[in-house]
């Protein structure tokens, strides 16, 4: 078994490299960006996870449906509703039976694995917990939703902080335990390490599994250089005052984790790395295609 930690568009294309070699995966989704709008609860990473590895995500905005249509959204806007959050007529199904579903009593982990079989897909995708927890980010503008910060207001107010609300009283799903402590291989993609694995760690008491489990555990930087390969993690990491280097990642990790992946364009930073007591390794980290991405992913099993 394999086990992922997952969360935003840095992940998903590592996940699709993992599952067309891997048939036992596991995806452990990050849920500090679920978002009650418009009377629906709203899951970007899950859904993010189950439509990319039912091959129907949108290739060009990295979430939501391939060639989905958005006129329930128009009329919405022609009502007076404030429409910055873009959901597609088809994506918009998935949220409104989920909100049912959360209505009728069921938990979102229930919830998760019924769509997955609906879309057909044989990973396993665990929400990492059931209880309702949110990324917020202080900014200049005031404290706000993770989303409202990057999709309302694109990521434009300067932050001063980022907190994990409802972190301190959620319970780890025990699927995701399960998941970690029987995998062979534990993948941290290059996810955002504050607003998607940094939401993770957060759960009370996951850390500390992953921990007891390093040896196992591998992390792919989603820095080239003092460069994001996409979002705005360098943003991030410098409001937590964490280094925005692929050194920075490492240390930040470094509890939890015995080897990472990094460019070849950032063999300088292999030394500080290794110095800190996690093994280097250097390949082309960019996933521009599904060559791409299933190169580094058979780069990762090779290796580890």
């Amino acid at each position: 078994m394999i086990t992922v930690l997952a969360g935003g568009t840095g992940s998903i294309k590592l996940i699709r490299g993992l599952a067309s070699q891997h048939c036992d995966l596991k995806v452990i989704s990050n849920v500090a960006d679920n978002i009650w709008l418009y009377g629906l609860y709203i899951c970007p990473d899950i859904d993010t996870v189950i439509y990319g590895l039912a091959g129907i995500l949108d290739p060009i905005q990295g979430w939501g449906i391939r060639n989905d249509s958005f006129q329930c959204l128009h009329q919405m806007e022609m009502l007076g509703e404030q429409t910055w959050f873009k959901i597609g007529d088809r994506d918009l199904a998935t949220h409104l039976v989920r909100t049912i579903m959360l209505k009728n009593g069921n938990r979102l982990s229930y919830i998760t694995e019924w769509f997955r079989k609906r879309y057909s897909v044989s990973a396993g995708v665990i929400p990492a917990t059931d209880d309702p927890i949110e990324t917020r980010i202080l900014t200049d503008r005031g404290e706000m939703h993770i989303q409202e910060f990057w999709v309302k207001h694109r990521a434009e107010p300067t932050v001063f902080n980022i907190r994990y609300k409802g972190t301190e009283h959620a319970r780890i799903n025990p699927e995701v335990i399960l998941a970690i402590r029987k995998s062979k291989l534990i993948v941290v993609p290059p996810a955002n390490p504050v607003s998607s694995i940094g939401a993770i760690l957060a759960i009370k008491g996951l850390k500390e599994v992953l921990v007891d489990e390093r040896k196992k555990v591998v992390g792919v930087s989603p820095l080239i250089g003092n460069r994001a390969v996409s979002g705005p993690a360098v943003k991030y990491m410098e409001a937590m005052k964490l280094p925005a280097t692929p050194f920075g990642i490492a240390q930040n990790y470094s509890d939890f984790l015995t080897k990472f992946v990094i460019s070849k364009d950032d063999r300088d930073s292999y030394g500080m790395i290794e110095g800190i007591g996690v093994k280097v390794y250097e390949t082309d980290i960019l996933m521009k295609s599904s060559d791409d991405e299933n190169r580094l992913a058979s780069y990762l099993l090779r290796q580890t």
